[in-house]
């Protein structure tokens, strides 16, 4: 169970490579960034949200 720690961190790990993904695709000509971003930005939120969730499921532990 303690690889639930880490997980989130994968969340953030592929946000940036999105965001690295779309600015490449920034500078071509042809390609669109759009659809890079928004999964970065997804990610990113995913991220906030698995250490919110999991700090709350945590404290639920501690309390039983």
């Amino acid at each position: 169970m303690s690889y639930l720690k880490y997980t989130p961190y994968i969340y953030l790990i592929f946000g940036a490579y999105f965001i690295y993904d779309g600015v490449t695709k920034l500078n071509a000509t042809d390609a669109t960034p759009w659809l890079s971003f928004i999964i970065a930005g997804l990610a990113i939120f995913m991220f906030f949200f698995r250490l919110k969730f999991a700090k709350k499921f945590e404290d639920r532990n501690k309390k039983s």
